[in-house]
């Protein structure tokens, strides 16, 4: 091991670091010995600080996707109990605020597809905004954003996006409670007022995917997937919104630190207690944002059923799941046997409840939450489902993706965008997107290998593996 940190091997896919200086809990990493020996020393720097932060409950953890982000490793999870002195972190929530993943049945195999799949490409790249700055057509007032920042989804459902029943497969039933437009700014409503469908930049995608493997076909049968299915990928977030909610609270929680009595190892750590004003306000603020990213992906969804019906009418998209990464949620877990309300910081990572949880749509409650695990243009995703052991080892939390495994400015020294596309056409995956230099910054080989930390999460009991989707048409932001 040639990490600077003590970290000390509790099992095949789980090691250790003992509290040390400040640190109020230990460390968890669920990874294999690879991925540990590829993993940069700062994000043991980055998990032994939160590990300092008050009130926070049991473990900090990272996944086994874990890298450095601002503040905490992307890939972190923490608790913090409010009647403790916890705190809330607009670092620990990070600046996308619920980007998130969702996944489309199509009704249809890839034989169904093949042949029209260019048409196809053609057609999502032309009706889904995507790239730097990208708007819609949808342009809200005043009122409007009100009414998307309380409701989410149940807003863009109730405005023509979408079918009812789309809400009974997204996390919070696609309206997360508590959310205070009142603390949304100006300059964050601007931003916004035009992104309302639209895809962005960096590593968001819209995928259409073959169904490559199934790994447990109880499950897949649960989930309503066979192997050859087409099935949909839609990764994005809260756009422009989120990223000034996450900038403007930042500065707040730095600079009202010491009126807290926080003493902050990395001012990238930003906090505020849970029970103060201003912990309250970006919780409100924050809430309206995860909202935000539940609309956006919801009319992306609206936007994709209709390109579908044009290019393939005998589709039938409906929603598996919709989960978001990067959120701060209450929820109850049982710790050292005693049920507590603890605010569960998961920045990089996915929520996974296990088989019976009441959260879980009824239909899927037997077999547990699908965690959707979102891949590159050129490698594969994974849908895994939440297992019984996760709330013990994470506060039922998995990983989000495969992880960067290095910059995008390093990444940009490697490939050409313009041959990325065309080594993945001769693979037979149709790409479209406005940025070659958005697509050399993606680059499959920028990422850690996706089914090493799938396979990570699954040994360690963080998530069973239920399916492999590979892409055949990407749109990239």
């Amino acid at each position: 091991m040639s990490s600077d940190y003590p970290l000390k091997r509790q099992s095949e896919f789980s090691w250790r670091i003992d509290p040390f200086g400040k640190m109020r809990v230990p460390g968890i990493v669920y990874a294999d010995e690879q991925l540990i020996e590829a993993m940069d020393d700062k994000v043991f720097e980055q998990l032994c600080n939160v590990a300092t932060l008050p009130g926070i409950v049991q473990a900090a953890y990272a996944m086994p996707d874990a890298h450095w982000g601002y503040g905490f490793p992307i890939g972190g999870v923490a608790a913090f109990d409010a009647d403790e002195g916890g705190v809330v972190s607009a670092g620990g929530v990070g600046f996308d605020i619920s980007c998130g993943v969702r996944a489309l049945r199509t009704g249809l195999t890839v034989d169904e597809i093949e042949s029209r799949k260019t048409q196809l490409a053609d057609a999502l790249y032309r009706e889904v905004p995507v790239g730097v700055g990208s708007t819609g057509r949808i342009h809200l007032n005043e009122k409007g954003m009100n009414a998307m920042l309380l409701g989410g989804a149940r807003w863009a459902v109730e405005q023509g996006y979408g079918d009812p029943a789309d809400l009974d497969h997204i996390e919070e039933r696609g309206c997360m409670r508590g959310a205070d437009p009142g603390e949304i700014s100006a300059r964050a409503r601007k931003r916004q007022q035009d992104e309302m469908g639209t895809l962005g930049s960096g590593n968001h995608y819209l995928e259409v995917q073959r169904v490559a493997e199934i790994y447990d076909s109880k499950i897949a049968t649960a989930f309503g997937l066979q192997e050859n299915d087409a099935v949909v990928f839609i990764h994005c977030g809260s756009r422009g919104l989120g990223h000034q909610i996450g900038t403007e609270f930042l500065k707040y929680m730095v600079l009202a630190a010491s009126s807290h009595h926080l003493e902050l190892p990395d001012r990238e750590l930003a906090c505020a207690p849970i029970n103060s004003e201003l912990g309250q306000a970006y919780l409100g603020a924050m809430r309206a944002g995860i909202n935000c990213a539940l609309a956006n992906r919801q009319i992306i969804t609206h936007l994709t059923r209709q390109v579908f019906a044009e290019v393939l009418p005998e589709a039938d998209l409906t929603l598996l799941f919709d989960v978001s990464h990067n959120t701060c949620k209450l929820e109850t877990h049982t710790v050292e046997g005693r049920k507590r309300k603890l605010y569960v910081h998961r920045k990089g990572a996915t929520r996974a409840f296990g088989p019976g949880h009441p959260d879980i749509p009824e239909v899927l409650r037997a077999v547990g939450q699908p965690v959707l695990i979102g891949g590159s243009m050129g490698t594969e995703s994974h849908i895994l489902a939440g297992s019984s052991q996760g709330e013990t080892l994470s506060f039922n939390s998995a990983c989000h993706g495969a992880g960067r495994a290095m910059s995008r400015h390093q990444a940009t020294k490697l490939w050409k965008g313009r041959s990325v596309v065309d080594e993945l056409g001769a693979r037979g995956i149709v790409i479209r997107s406005p940025s070659m230099r958005g697509v050399a910054e993606e680059a499959p080989g920028a990422y850690k290998d996706v089914r090493a930390v799938v396979d990570a999460a699954q040994s360690a009991g963080l998530a069973r593996k239920v399916a492999r989707v590979e892409p055949l048409v990407c749109i990239k932001g």
